[in-house]
């Protein structure tokens, strides 16, 4: 069977990841204790293809009963990934308050102290998940749209691949497996006839493709993710996310993502590209 568990943060967007498998005809089971994992997935056996389980800290012996439930869908074949799903501290604090509702670890100390608690709890499980989508800078119908690309049309044995473009002056990228600094590229927004411009456009996109430390550290990187890429397949890393980020995340870093998509694309890489901060920048 193939199985997703859906955890991460509180506050974080686990309800919304849930309901978008759940429109992908994915068995979803909320709030699930942690100890019932493998017996419900036994249950639903020849019953069901895909399930999807979403499990938090409320449950009792969250971590230890959580991994031997995994071992044990393991060790029976079935495929079993996590999806993490992860937001700024700061973030959280205000979409809690917002709701006026307690965090769930909270008990009688403020927010963040629940939040530390939580975040505590789940740094192992966080390290090892397959999937880790942050949506510190998403709001529910990006945060939709991203899982819905993940989990669409996916290959079961290819490398999805998440490409990122970002401006450092809004914050680094929380789930980026790779963070590529770009701002050693001259700055197009200097000039005053490519400063309208982002770098999706021509004029933008060979001002800084044009350099030749742009091709060669393009070069470079494709070089080392080559190596890299049969070693994340063997250990079922095949989820990554690539983050390449300059000033404000219009020119520079947008240009090379969009480069570096066209090469990935042509080895036969599943990608996905998101400009984060085009319009901001």
């Amino acid at each position: 069977m193939d199985v997703v568990l859906i955890t991460g943060m509180s506050g974080a967007g686990r309800s919304t990841a849930a309901h978008v498998l759940e429109d992908h005809q994915w068995y979803v089971v909320d709030n699930l204790p942690a100890a019932m994992l493998f017996p419900l997935v036994d249950e639903l056996r020849g019953e069901r293809e895909k399930v999807a389980v979403v499990i938090d800290v409320r449950s009792m012996e969250f971590s230890t009963e959580l991994s031997a439930g995994i071992k044990a869908l393991r060790a029976n074949g079935d495929g079993v990934r996590v999806l993490f799903l992860d937001s700024h501290d700061e973030v959280l604090i205000r979409r809690y308050e917002s709701t006026r509702r307690p965090h769930p670890l909270q008990g009688d100390d403020r927010i963040v102290d629940g939040i530390a608690r939580e975040r505590e709890l789940l740094r192992n499980l966080r390290a090892e998940a397959e999937i880790v989508i942050d949506s510190s800078a998403l709001n529910v119908h990006q945060l939709a749209l991203k899982v819905d690309e993940t989990f669409t049309n996916e290959s079961e044995r290819g490398l999805h691949l998440s490409l990122l473009s970002f401006g450092y002056k809004f914050g680094i990228p929380y789930d980026a497996d790779f963070t590529l600094d770009c701002r050693f590229i001259p700055n197009p927004h200097w000039n005053p006839s490519l400063q309208p411009m982002s770098g999706r456009e021509e004029p933008v996109a060979a001002a800084v493709l044009g350099h030749l430390a742009t091709s060669e550290f393009i070069a470079n990187f494709m070089r080392l993710f080559q190596t890299a890429m049969p070693g994340f397949l063997h250990e079922g890393k095949r989820y990554i996310t690539i983050a390449f980020g300059c000033t404000g995340g219009r020119h520079r870093s947008v240009a090379v993502a969009e480069e570096v998509a066209k090469q990935m694309k042509s080895l036969g890489v599943e990608v996905h590209l998101q400009h984060r901060d085009v319009e901001r920048g």
